[in-house]
């Protein structure tokens, strides 16, 4: 019984914070509407999300166990129940901030918490697998249902309207039961304790194996080619709904909505990509979908360029909205095969220090690609502020090239086997 409500609050946890992640490019857009801020100001955001998360996880990670998971996911929850509860309350782009922060720092601490626990409540791999399989679906069913759900909060007449907000007493609520339930659910914490060093010393060596890593050639064009591909997702996805908006002329809920097709082209993606790896191999998938990336880019920037006039229903949507967020099914293999393919060119006791990397680099991703987009949206009208990331995409191309050459260099400790 403990262990399946355990399980529950934990699946719950991961939803609430999929619906608050992934909710950046609604917030811009209604916070732009509402608050009456610049884009330039908007684009803070996906950084006040991204650091704290990337802050969190790098220098708590080794100290949750001893502290506790469940009672930190419990402060965790408690923190972002809050902070929900101050939106509507408080209504203000400061607030918003504070908001993002408060959802970043909960987000680091529950999925470290979460990704232990899943070792504690399986007793062997094929359980871990499942288990954890199920708790990502359900995160990855939070990201889809959480346009339609922000969506459903806007007035369609009048798009400024702070009734949006009033979305967050949900959020909160369900931050609320999921904080009820793993602090009602004892559960013996004690292998987590065992398996980790949570000692300063142990904290100052796996800062010491980070920036060691962190100064090879190959883990240098790892780094390149994972803040390029990060920029890019953040960029398209942040800004799609104001792209939608703003370009298409599609109202303030149907841009909302309509930036729910890039989240289903992602999942699509990932899912298809584990059977295309397998005959292909990852280098000759990661540049085929670079290069459809880019010349789909090329081909429906221009339609949306040359569409005039508000759209008020789906028969009125230029094709250009249905294009698109199509991307996502080119851009999702992408990010796994990248990881993939330096974690298998690395030794076992390496990779550790490789997934800090990828947590940091990845959030400073998120962060420079929408602050960049959303300036060159405010600087210049029109599709500019999407043509730039024509350039990470090229650059991607490179590093990923130096990532294959590196990694199946005879000198590096595991090549990476094609196919």
């Amino acid at each position: 019984m403990n262990r399946t409500r355990l399980i529950v609050g934990l699946a719950l946890t991961y939803a609430v914070f999929a619906v608050l992640l992934n909710s950046v490019g609604t917030v811009i857009l209604q916070s732009i509407e509402s608050f009456h801020i610049t884009k330039g100001a908007a684009s803070s955001l996906e950084g006040f999300k991204d650091l704290s998360i990337a802050a969190t996880s790098f220098l708590l990670a080794a100290q949750l166990p001893r502290f506790g998971l469940r009672r930190a996911m419990v402060v965790a929850l408690g923190v972002v129940a809050l902070a929900c509860l101050a939106m509507p309350l408080a209504p203000g782009f400061w607030t918003t901030r504070l908001m993002f922060l408060a959802v970043g720092v909960g987000f680091g601490v529950a999925k470290v918490s979460v990704y232990s626990f899943v070792g504690l409540l399986t007793k062997d791999s094929t359980q871990h697998a499942s288990l954890l399989n199920v708790i990502e679906g359900v995160f990855m069913l939070g990201v889809l249902s959480g346009y339609w759900i922000f969506a459903a909060f806007i007035n369609p007449v009048n798009p400024a309207d702070p009734q949006w907000l009033n979305v967050y007493y949900g959020l909160a609520a369900a931050s609320g039961v999921a904080l009820v339930l793993l602090a009602l659910t004892p559960f013996d914490e004690g292998a987590a304790i065992e398996s980790t060093g949570t000692s300063p010393e142990s904290a100052r060596q796996k800062f010491g194996e980070m920036l060691a890593l962190a100064w090879r050639p190959l883990t240098l064009s790892f780094i390149a080619a994972i803040f390029c591909y990060v920029l890019v997702e953040q960029g398209i996805g942040s800004w799609l709904p104001t792209f939608n908006r703003e370009l298409l002329g599609l109202s303030a809920q149907m841009s909302v909505q309509a930036a729910s097709i890039f989240a289903v082209c992602l999942a699509l993606g990932r899912l298809g990509a584990g059977v295309v790896v397998r005959r292909t191999g990852w280098f000759p998938l990661v540049c085929g979908c670079l290069a459809g990336m880019a010349l789909l880019m090329l081909a429906v920037l221009p339609l949306a360029a040359g569409h005039h006039g508000r759209v008020t229903g789906w028969a009125g949507a230029p094709i250009a909205a249905y294009l698109l967020p199509m991307i996502g099914l080119l851009m999702a293999p992408i990010y796994p095969a990248l990881n993939s393919a330096i974690l298998s060119s690395m030794r076992p006791q390496e990779q550790p220090a490789m997934v800090g990397l990828i947590v940091v680099f990845s959030a400073l991703g998120g962060t420079t690609g929408s602050f960049i987009v959303g300036h060159l949206l405010a600087a210049f009208s029109g599709t500019v502020g999407f043509y730039v990331l024509l350039v990470p995409i090229v650059l991607l191309i490179g590093a990923a090239t130096m990532i294959q050459r590196l990694a199946t260099h005879p000198n590096t400790p595991r090549a990476i086997k094609e196919g």
